[in-house]
């Protein structure tokens, strides 16, 4: 007599039938559903464990951490730590004011003069102020006129803090008994000029307005235009007055 064999069971002691689909499974993956992977419980209501509750970042990914603050914010305070330095030196005709006369009558009068003329007056109204307003012109045209407006604005930040900052120091020339050196405003002006024209065409052209810049400042002190530290601080002071980092890149 031939034995059929016999089901085997389950744990359970269910049969060979085969399993059926549960009601629900479906929803198992749907937005909210328990297993899901949303961060969002099956009641609605957000999970109370901490990274459950963190938002998406702009890229999806759950749990971005908040901006921090990049190199022009850091590079904003340390030209201001700068800045304060400097002028309280100068204020007080402190050692390091008292090394730059030093520095400013050992290199003013050097070069050659046509050479040296020439650089200081790259940080005049006539010759920097062309330059930037064709630079808007261009940043206008290429439909940038949020980046061309806050040149603009820059520009005309460069008096209103440099003017009142010669009359409260009141620091005389090198070669003058004349006062009001104190900061430079040809440097300013070449500085806010120049690498505000080059970000707003395209930010390859900024080493060659750092480079006018420099070269301004140059010009200054070798003619005896201005003390050293009358060149540094106006850097120090268009730094973190208008960070031109902040300015976005051409297209």
């Amino acid at each position: 007599m031939r034995e059929t064999p016999r089901p085997q069971g389950t744990a359970g002691g269910s049969g060979t039938e085969p399993p059926q689909p549960r009601p629900g499974r479906a929803l198992a993956h749907t937005t909210g559903a328990s297993g899901s992977g949303s961060p969002h419980r099956s009641d609605g209501r957000p999970p109370h464990t901490p990274r459950g509750a963190r938002h998406t970042g702009p890229g999806g990914r759950p749990g971005t951490t908040p901006p921090v603050p990049g190199r022009p914010a850091l590079l904003s305070l340390l030209a201001a730590a700068l800045f304060a330095v400097i002028t309280w030196q100068v204020v007080a005709h402190g050692p390091l004011a008292r090394l730059d006369g030093r520095a400013s009558r050992s290199l003013a009068g050097r070069g050659p003069e046509p050479l040296t003329e020439l650089l200081a007056d790259l940080g005049n109204m006539q010759v920097a102020l062309p330059v930037l307003a064709v630079a808007m012109a261009y940043a206008v045209w290429r439909g940038r006129r949020a980046q061309a407006l806050y040149a603009g604005l820059a520009m005309a930040l460069v008096p209103a803090l440099v003017v009142p900052l010669k009359l409260l120091v009141d620091r005389v020339g090198p070669l003058t008994s004349e006062t009001g050196y104190y900061p430079s405003g040809h440097t300013a002006t070449a500085l806010v000029a120049y690498c505000g024209a080059a970000l707003l065409v395209h930010r390859r052209l900024l080493p060659v307005a750092i480079l006018l810049t420099v070269a301004t400042g140059v010009g200054l002190v070798l003619r005896g235009y201005h003390w050293p530290l009358d060149v540094v601080a106006s850097v120090c002071l268009c730094l973190c007055a208008a960070p031109l980092p902040m300015v976005r890149r051409s297209g």
